[in-house]
């Protein structure tokens, strides 16, 4: 066994830099493939997040507005009781105009959209909370038109262009992974080839010898597996760097910090980097043992 490990050492070795390009390559593809997992499980996050909090507003019309602080009057009173009698709602709040303009004037707190705004531009709503929120557009569609409604909005709709942003980026990383991923592999045959090349000379005296081919091919295939591990521990490296000198100050920014939920470091090293790890291993091993059956005779 010492033997098979020596012989490994000595093939990378003698293939410096192709070894070394090899691992970059490694790095690159799997770093990207874990740039992807993490968004994938900050999307399953958010989603999580704001479908725990988003309600369907039907927005009353302007006389209910204009008249009715506590939903006493019979409009609302009669949408209010046929909601919570809804097995789809879960809980209905009120919330007045006044309501309404007093939580306003705290979102934009000192901003000049303030002095654009009156009480009047806004009307009480019927916060409506689901039990199950992707069923929201069927209160959308039983309330609409009804009288005392103005509209009925599905809060929903309204961070559906968040999530499509976020899937877009992890679409493009996984496919810049994959691109990767197709350049390490072939780095990794060539690199086996070359030496295998190298080394066919002492390869064929161990075969004489009574060396099976299985015992002469697997110095070759820890070669593979050890740029493949190594690669992957620096992807996951270059994730834990990325995370604290980039995704924490980007995150914890006015506009992101409470829309997107924080990526921890155990996300990294206890979820992605484990994954990398043996991505890293089982596709050098594959690649390895594919290139020694169709390219390698020795």
């Amino acid at each position: 066994m010492l033997f098979v490990w020596r012989e490994a050492l000595v093939g990378l070795r003698r293939n410096l830099t192709m070894s070394i390009a090899m691992i970059i390559t490694t790095a690159i593809s799997l770093g990207l493939l874990g740039a992807g997992l993490l968004a994938v499980r900050t999307i399953d996050r958010t989603e999580d997040l704001y479908y725990s909090l988003i309600a369907v507003q039907v927005a009353l019309d302007e006389p209910t507005s204009a008249d009715d602080p506590d939903c006493s009057t019979p409009v609302c009173r009669d949408l209010r009781t046929e909601l919570e009698g809804n097995p789809l709602v879960a809980s209905v709040d009120y919330e007045s105009r006044d309501a309404a303009f007093a939580r306003f004037q705290r979102i934009y707190e000192g901003q000049s959209i303030l002095q654009l705004v009156r009480p009047q531009s806004l009307p009480a709503t019927l916060r409506v909370t689901m039990t199950d929120p992707l069923r929201g557009t069927e209160i959308v569609q039983q309330f609409t038109g009804r009288p005392g409604v103005r509209n009925v909005v599905d809060q929903r709709s309204t961070v559906a262009d968040l999530f499509s942003f976020l899937g877009s980026v992890r679409n493009a990383t996984f496919g810049l992974a994959v691109v990767q991923a197709l350049a390490a592999v072939l780095l990794i045959s060539n690199t086996i080839q070359l030496s295998a090349f190298t080394r066919r000379t002492e390869v064929g005296i161990m075969r004489l010898v009574g060396a099976t081919r299985w015992y002469t091919q697997v110095p070759f295939l820890i070669e593979a597996v050890v740029t493949g591990v190594v690669g992957a521990l620096l992807a996951t490296g270059g994730l834990v760097a990325a995370k604290a000198f980039f995704l924490d100050r980007l995150l914890s920014g006015r506009l992101l910090a409470n829309t997107i939920p924080p990526i921890g470091m155990s996300d990294v090293l206890g979820y992605v980097g484990p994954v990398l790890v043996v991505v890293g291993a089982v596709i050098a091993t594959a690649t390895g043992y594919v290139t020694l059956r169709v390219y390698v005779r020795s």
